[in-house]
């Protein structure tokens, strides 16, 4: 390939061989070159030297520009195949990578809560606007709208078999929407005297247990719709409610400050003292309130959602933050982990479901 220079560059070029070639003492060599090439005898400062700098600084910048197409030939690899040691690592390891999958819009305002449905390739998701919204997570397609609540839905859960959806709202009330067939909803729960936060299946299914702000949480018969077990204790609005896997047990946490765990048999609280209930350690890294939590199907990982705006996840082994996706416009407000299929998905204050490969 011809390489074109200007004529002051051409000009450039044989005063800095004619440079070279005086230097290196090939006089004859040099007479006949500023003959050839028109070079005047006078040798100017500024070419002294001149050849061998370039030619050991296109050296350098050749290896420069080596380097950085290993680099970038790397960091393709690692986007094709989702990591550096992809190959190496087994499902358990996986972990969210951006860019996200998709970014799912069509809630008017922020979203509340994500969940996976247990065996269908579907999630939900409930917002601020007073609607719950089916998604395709593997496809990044709408379903449909649940529509019923007149305030922000709270949060959703499903039962293990996927077959019913209980939401909770701003507006007192909690619903049973039917997730085999009509996705209607088949039962409204009426009873707490504010809005209700959380609720949560037991895992036979048979019970839903709710929290709410009128600082109680009840529990409701799914069969009838009643309410059987209003539990009190907690000061404060009661935020959230989880159950333990075996049903005998759940979890409470309050503004006032208490985590508490309660008989679900009984009425019985005990505060804070499941098993020992010594804190094993803290992970810092967040600098805004964390909103969610998700462990990772493998037992390896703990995955967060903050108002840092930061999806983050965390060794467990080695107590430190591995990765963190810069996830959302707005505060995270929620996320949850696939059990089976390598997909986590994130809500947020700016109105978009966003669904994360893992790999």
């Amino acid at each position: 390939m011809k390489m074109v220079l200007s004529q002051r560059q051409r000009e450039e070029l044989n005063q800095a061989i004619a440079d070279y070639l005086g230097s290196s003492g090939y006089s004859e060599s040099l007479d006949v070159f500023r003959k050839e090439a028109d070079v005047s005898t006078e040798n100017e400062k500024k070419f002294s030297g001149l050849l061998e700098k370039k030619w050991t600084s296109v050296i350098r910048l050749q290896k420069k520009v080596m380097e950085l197409e290993a680099k970038l030939s790397e960091a393709e690899k690692e986007v094709i195949e989702g990591a550096p040691t992809k190959t190496k690592r087994s499902p358990g390891e996986w972990i969210p990578r951006p860019p996200e999958k998709f970014s799912l819009t069509g809630h008017r305002a922020s979203i509340t809560r994500v969940a996976f449905h247990p065996i269908f390739g579907l999630m939900v998701s409930s917002s601020e606007d007073a609607t719950i919204k089916i998604w395709d997570f593997e496809t990044g397609e709408y379903e449909r709208t649940l529509k019923g609540h007149t305030d922000s839905v709270q949060d959703v859960a499903f039962d293990a078999q996927g077959k019913l959806l209980v939401s909770c709202s701003a507006d007192l009330s909690i619903k049973l929407w039917d997730f085999q067939q009509s996705y209607e909803c088949v039962k409204t729960m009426h009873g707490h005297d504010h809005n209700v936060s959380s609720v949560a299946f037991v895992p036979a299914g048979d019970y839903v247990i709710s929290a709410s702000r009128d600082k109680t949480i009840k529990m409701w018969e799914v069969a009838t719709g009643y309410c059987v077990k209003t539990y009190t204790g907690h000061r404060e609005w009661v935020r959230l409610v989880r159950v333990h896997l075996d049903g005998s047990i759940f979890a409470s946490c309050s503004n006032d400050h208490s985590i508490r765990i309660w008989q679900t048999s009984t009425k019985d609280c005990k505060i804070w003292d499941i098993s020992v209930g010594v804190c094993l350690f803290t992970l810092n890294g967040h600098d805004n309130w964390v909103r969610g939590l998700s462990f990772h199907p493998g037992g390896k990982y703990l995955i967060s959602a903050s108002d840092d705006k930061t999806i983050r996840v965390w060794d467990l082994r080695n107590k430190r933050c591995m990765k963190t996706l810069y996830a959302h416009q707005h505060f995270c407000t929620s996320i949850d982990f696939h059990k089976t299929h390598p997909y986590v998905i994130s809500g947020s204050v700016d109105q978009t479901v966003k669904v994360w490969e893992c790999r």
